[in-house]
Parts: C-alpha cells; structure tokens; sequence
C-alpha cells in the first residue's frame, strides 16, 4: 500500500496500468490496515493459548493474562483503571451499549438525551429507537465547521437529561468537537456524558478524567488492530443496564465468550497508536495539509469541508461542485486510489451526508464530496500521484455535467 508502480497518466487523459500496481489507500477513517506487531501479539492466542479465559484451569488462565493485559493497555491510553475497560465486539456495540444502557438504567430518573445532527449512525439510530420508547432526544446544530457550541448543549439540558452524547472527532468531515467544555457543562448539570471516540483515538489525546468523560467508546480496526473488536469505558460508579444478555463474562456486564486474539490484537494496537500521538499527527498532518492546499489551488471552485484547524490531522474533506462523489470514487478507483465519499459506513446509499447538509451545504455540493483519510503506510509519492489525477478527473467529470455552467467554466477555488 505504499511506494509502487502507479498508473501513468498521458496526453489524452487515458490511464495505463502496470501489472504490478497496488493501490493508494486514503481510505483510514473507513478501516486500517493490522500491523505485523499486533499480528504477532494475537499469533499465540489462535492455537497454543486458545482456551477459554473464564475457566479456573491453569490451561485457561494463559488466555486471561491475555485478555487482562489488554484492559490495562486500554486503560492507560484513556486515563482510566482497568476496571473501568469491558471489550465487546466494535464501536457500534459500544456506543449501542451506552446510550440504551443508561436510558435503561435511569428511566426513573429522566428520559431526555442530548445528542448532534452530525454523530455516527451508531450514536443516531439508537436515540431514534429510544425515541419511539418514549424518550425524548435533542439533535443539537453545528456550525459550518461541524461544532456543537458547549453553550447549546448548556441551554438543551432540562431536569429530565440523563444523558449527553457527542462525537469526539467527526468521521466525516474530521472536526474535533471541544469535549472538555462539554463534558463540564454536562457535570455542572450531574448529566452522564458519553463520546464516541472511534475515529479518535490514537490522533487525539484523551483522558477521561481531565476532560470529564464517563462513557466512551472505541473500535480496534479504526487504529491498526483487528477487524470485530473495540471497548467501552465505564467510569466507575455509572449506573449502566447491560445490552448483551447471558453467561458472566466481562464481570458481568457484557455476556460471551471473550474473543481473546481480539482482545490482544486491540490492546497492542492502542498501546502503538498512542505512543507517540504528537509524532505522528506532525507526520500525517504535513501531507494533508500540503493535499488541502494544492487541491483547493489547483481544483476550481472547490470547497474543503470540517474545521480548518481543529480537525484530525489524517482528514482532508472536500466538495467539487457540478460533480456526483460516486463518479469520482469510480474514476479515482480506476486510477488505483481508493477513498470515499459521504459516509464510509453507508457509501452504498445515493441520499447525500447528513454531517455534509448539517453545516449547511447544499444538498447538490453534498453530493459532491470526496474524503481522503491517510494512514501509516501513506508517503509523499502517494500525494503526489493523488495530486497528479484528481484534477483531471474533476475536470472530465464537470466536462460531461449538465450543471457545469456553459462553457464548462468554473469559478475560482474557495
């Protein structure tokens, strides 16, 4: 996935591709690949360790250490205890297991949750389902940058809240919400507040102390670990009713034999991802920037989607006017890059994001958009080739588009 042969571009505008080209992947924020480091931690755990940690023979507890290892590894990456750290099968799980949880729990209390217009699906369609429960739900705004104004959550909050939940970092548009002052609002108010922080963690430092989270959810895959995996933080004391219901495993709280490889890979993958979190962001971020930079140059009427600043370092979003993003996924993918556009979870759908018409795009430059995510594996050459086929493929695709202005004249970059 990193220096190969590429496609060739010519006069013409036609593509020769060697027989021995791999493709560029700036497709991070949908999956990453696994490391060989996390491969060789999960190794043992598929045969010679492969018993069932909740078993009391000596055989088993192999497996256990395994698993216990990992929880503590977890930990120390959120500023948590190990305790507080229950594995379940990836993000969705765990951010389904935070809202319905405490909406289960504290029914009595309250029956009010406060959420945004831009989180995961995952976060979105189980406030929905509580909806029809009889819970009532709050979709706070963003601006055009894709921030929820803490002040908002502030004046949302009512004596029935039970529950604040809002995305750490956006996987869309890559913005970085300010979870600190929003978690404080949310205590100031003795508010549960839970973050999604799948597309976070190992680019964004996080402690959940300093910055007053109480629930937060993760998935392995989304940092170099194992597809099937991730974990919620539960700080000690929350009042939370399980999703998965069964044996006893996680102590208690989330039934199901423990997918100990996983668990391994997950807890290895995070302890890499945050070693060196400002490192890396200094590395990945100067070729997102240097990829913002010269498309909106060379890319007329352009437009780069999420916070110029407080956004993943890995996270470059644009909108190409007069142009559909799956024509331009086709074309870039029959050039060898692989990216996205809208949401990666839901790229099968022709409905425009709902983060894109939530800072205010309009639905036909929604439609346009185009997400390129780097990774570990990506190089200067790999911007290079992106930046040496982009601009033509924008520039054939508005050459064919009935909403290209006559004369196929576009205006100047925004």
């Amino acid at each position: 996935w990193g220096r190969s042969t590429r496609n060739t571009i010519h006069d013409g505008g036609h593509a020769e591709c060697a027989q021995d080209q791999r493709p560029v992947y700036m497709d991070h924020a949908a999956t990453t690949f696994m490391k060989p480091e996390v491969l060789a931690a999960m190794a043992p755990y598929f045969s010679r360790h492969f018993g069932n940690p909740s078993s009391l023979y000596r055989f088993a507890r192999e497996s256990r250490k395994g698993v216990e290892e990992a929880r503590a590894q977890v930990a120390a990456a959120l500023g948590a205890e190990p305790e507080e750290v229950y594995f379940c099968a990836g993000g969705s799980e765990a951010d389904n297991w935070a809202i319905k949880g405490v909406a289960a729990a504290a029914k009595k209390k309250g029956d009010h949750i406060v959420t945004s217009a831009i989180e995961h699906h995952a976060v979105l369609h189980p406030c929905e389902a509580l909806e029809k429960q009889g819970f009532s739900v709050t979709y706070l705004p963003v601006d055009r940058y894709g921030r929820v104004d803490p002040g908002d959550v502030e004046d949302a909050i009512t004596e029935r809240t039970i529950l604040v939940s809002v995305m750490t970092a956006n996987n869309e548009i890559g913005t970085i919400q300010p979870v600190a002052a929003i978690g404080r609002v949310a205590h100031d108010h003795g508010v549960l507040f839970h973050t999604d922080a799948v597309q976070a963690v190992g680019a964004v430092p996080i402690d959940v102390d300093d910055m007053g989270i109480d629930l937060l959810s993760l998935s392995g895959h989304k940092f170099y670990g194992p597809k099937g995996t991730g974990a919620l933080y539960i700080r000690r004391g929350t009042r939370i009713e399980n999703l998965v219901h069964g044996g006893g495993q996680e102590r208690g709280r989330r039934a199901g034999t423990e997918n100990v490889p996983g668990i391994v890979g997950l807890g290895r993958a995070i302890e890499l991802a945050t070693a060196d979190i400002e490192g890396h962001n200094r590395r990945i971020a100067a070729m997102r920037d240097r990829l913002i930079r010269e498309v909106l140059s060379e890319v007329p009427d352009t437009h780069l989607n999420g916070h110029p600043t407080e956004r993943l370092s890995n996270n470059a979003n644009f909108s190409f006017r007069y142009v559909e993003g799956e024509s331009i996924l086709l074309l870039l993918d029959a050039h060898g890059i692989c990216a996205s556009t809208g949401s990666a979870c839901s790229s099968a759908s022709l409905e425009p994001s709902h983060v894109l018409l939530a800072t205010g795009l309009p639905h036909e430059e929604a439609h346009g958009s185009l997400r390129l995510t780097l990774g570990d594996a990506n190089t200067e050459d790999d911007v290079d080739y992106v930046l040496s086929v982009l601009p033509e493929v924008i520039g054939r695709l508005r050459q064919i588009s009935p909403l290209t202005p006559a004369g196929g004249r576009v205006q100047e970059a925004d």
